[in-house]
């Protein structure tokens, strides 16, 4: 039981850290998500949509307004949510991303965060 509500715990300290490193606070504009790169190649898709806000050694990105993706080392349903319905500051990618592109992108960064 106790296992059970330090892992609740620590998954809602990871969605608030998540959430809250995706932008700043209501007074600030959402940003528009960066059009589809459509190619499907997951890093490509990662540094054409993700880049420009987050760090990701794996993919070359230094991005500084969103979350360290290292760090997060995020799980791969945790990034489908965020990026599926944005929060915090980060604008969602329904609509804009397919959801199988969300999923390859999801993929990636939990392969790969933290690994290099």
């Amino acid at each position: 039981m106790v296992a059970s509500v330090k892992l609740r715990l620590s998954l809602a300290v990871v969605l608030t850290a998540f959430a809250a490193g995706c932008g700043g606070g209501d007074d600030e504009p959402e940003a528009t998500p960066p059009a589809s790169s459509g190619g499907g190649n997951a890093q490509q898709l990662f540094t054409d949509n993700c880049a420009s806000c987050h760090t990701l050694a794996a993919a070359g990105a230094n991005g500084k307004v969103g979350p360290d993706l290292d760090q997060l080392r995020p799980s791969a349903d945790l990034v489908e949510t965020q990026t599926t319905n944005g929060g915090g500051g980060m604008p969602p990618f329904k609509g804009t991303l397919t959801p199988e592109q969300i999923k390859e992108i999801a993929t990636y960064v939990s392969e790969n965060a933290g690994s290099s």
